[in-house]
């Protein structure tokens, strides 16, 4: 579906939902269909299908029905385009109103689907050309975090003083934009046994994960990648002269931006730095048993031994309320940054992307921390309570955020405060938004934002195998 038309018709939607989104409709007629017609749909699940299905027949509240019926398919519905050429599947991934792949959105929208694959050749055919697209990507620029379908379109963000490529959208370095894709090829293979997709390009794709690590370590000089953009946004270039600031080579990865697009004031990204060890070490196992490449393997587990160990050093900090906590940026001099953002990997997602446990001490002393006012980007007010971040600016609330609190809480108290807050601040559209103002709920960004719809049908999905007691 075109971008301009799915936007019309979840607005007019919205229009005539409005009530629910405060005064808690409880009639079926409040909740108009508002999905895509099957017919307009990009790509439909037969597992999938029986999911929505299955949760709608289960005791949950109408209106939680009728958000997973429209959110969790979201996704699939409108932002995947797949085709199979030669027996080579191939699926790009936009992120919504956005017409651009971003290797760590594409991978965190079709990451609830894997658990569907089983049974269901299609979907597990569009997630192998999801994997493809993504290491494609990677090899054309791995300081790349948003390409084109089109590798030859010219970015509206040309003038950036980068190395911009034709098919790059936008050419910010993010850790996690080499991550995710690591993650959703180590959880297909792992489920599937598939290793079709794990060809060549694949393989070549690792060697430069593991090249631009080792670059981003700035133990031999700055590194080949700068980035500066005309803007009166200072989130959105990098000070000065296109490196960030300085950082001392500990053995910490850079990383310039954050995976909210926005620049670091520190570039140790400490949860990415997280991520990036897990992946390293995913990496590895792959290569060694499908490629058979035990130099890169040792490559791959030797930095993630290397970063790792720097995080012992230089990721906890002493707060004098909350104890050990893990800092959310550092430069290895000493500095530390104190904060959390919605936008995932965060704080507060680790246990989610299974890189710290979620009983680990220092974990539970940060999670108190970045959900209270002792981090500067949590927001609380008469619509809600959440944590936001500055590529929206102030006051406004990521229900990324409030997903991500339910979906690594054991607290049935806290998750059903999660299920409740997002259940009354969607404003009537029937889908989850960027953001919306911690006091009026209506005052959202971006209508179409498939992440945080497929994240929120995961969490529901998750709540209602584990917890189902918590949907009534």
């Amino acid at each position: 579906m075109k971008r301009r038309t799915f936007i019309r018709n979840t607005a007019l939607a919205g229009a005539g939902t409005m009530l629910s989104a405060t005064g808690f409709a409880k009639n079926r007629v409040d909740f108009p269909v508002i999905r895509v017609a099957a017919d307009k749909r990009n790509f439909t699940s037969k597992s999938v299908e029986a999911a929505i299905a299955e949760f709608k027949a289960a005791n949950a509240a109408p209106e939680l029905k009728w958000l997973f019926e429209n959110c969790f398919p979201n996704t699939l519905d409108t932002t995947v385009e797949f085709t199979n050429n030669n027996n080579q599947p191939d699926t790009y991934v936009i992120t919504g109103d956005i017409d651009a792949m971003w290797l760590r959105d594409s991978t965190a929208q079709v990451w609830p689907y894997l658990q569907f694959i089983k049974g269901d050749p299609a979907l597990q055919q569009l997630i192998a050309g999801v994997i493809y697209r993504q290491s494609l990507n990677i090899v054309k620029d791995p300081y790349a975090n948003a390409f084109y379908k089109d590798v030859n379109k010219v970015s509206e963000w040309k003038s950036d003083r980068t190395r911009m490529l034709p098919g790059v959208h936008e050419r910010k370095w993010e850790i996690d934009s080499l991550c995710y894709p690591i993650r959703l090829a180590y959880h297909y293979w792992k489920i599937t046994g598939d290793v079709a997709p794990f060809n060549d390009q694949w393989q070549n794709s690792i060697k430069l994960v593991l090249q631009t690590f080792r670059e981003q370590q700035r133990k031999e000089g700055l590194g080949p990648y700068t980035f500066q953009r005309v803007t009166e946004k200072a989130s959105d270039t990098m000070p000065p002269g296109g490196y960030g600031y300085p950082v001392k080579p500990v053995g910490l990865i850079c990383s310039s931006f954050r995976p909210s697009d926005d620049a670091t004031l520190l570039s140790f990204l400490i949860p990415s730095n997280f991520f990036a060890v897990a992946s390293l070490r995913q990496a590895a196992e792959m290569v060694t048993a499908i490629g058979k490449d035990k130099t890169l393997a040792s490559g791959l587990t030797s930095l993630a031994a290397e970063v790792e160990r720097a995080l012992q050093q230089y990721a906890v900090i002493n707060h004098p309320q909350y104890g050990k906590v893990y800092a959310y940026e550092v430069d290895g001099f000493g500095s530390h940054l104190l904060m959390d953002d919605a936008n995932v990997p965060s704080l507060l997602s680790m246990p989610y992307l299974g890189v710290v446990k979620a009983n680990d001490p220092i974990y539970q002393n940060t999670r108190k921390l970045v959900w209270s006012a002792n981090n500067p980007f949590f927001f609380k007010g008469k619509a809600g309570e959440g944590i936001g971040g500055p590529h929206v600016g102030f006051d406004m609330i990521w229900p990324l955020g409030i997903t991500m609190r339910g979906l690594t809480s054991t607290s049935n108290t806290e998750i059903k405060s999660c299920i409740d807050l997002l259940r009354t601040t969607h404003a009537g559209t029937g889908f989850m938004h960027e953001s919306f103002h911690k006091d009026d709920a209506s005052k959202f960004t971006r209508k179409w934002f498939a992440w945080a719809n497929t994240m929120f049908g995961e969490f529901m999905w998750k709540v209602y195998k584990e917890r189902p007691g918590l949907l009534a």
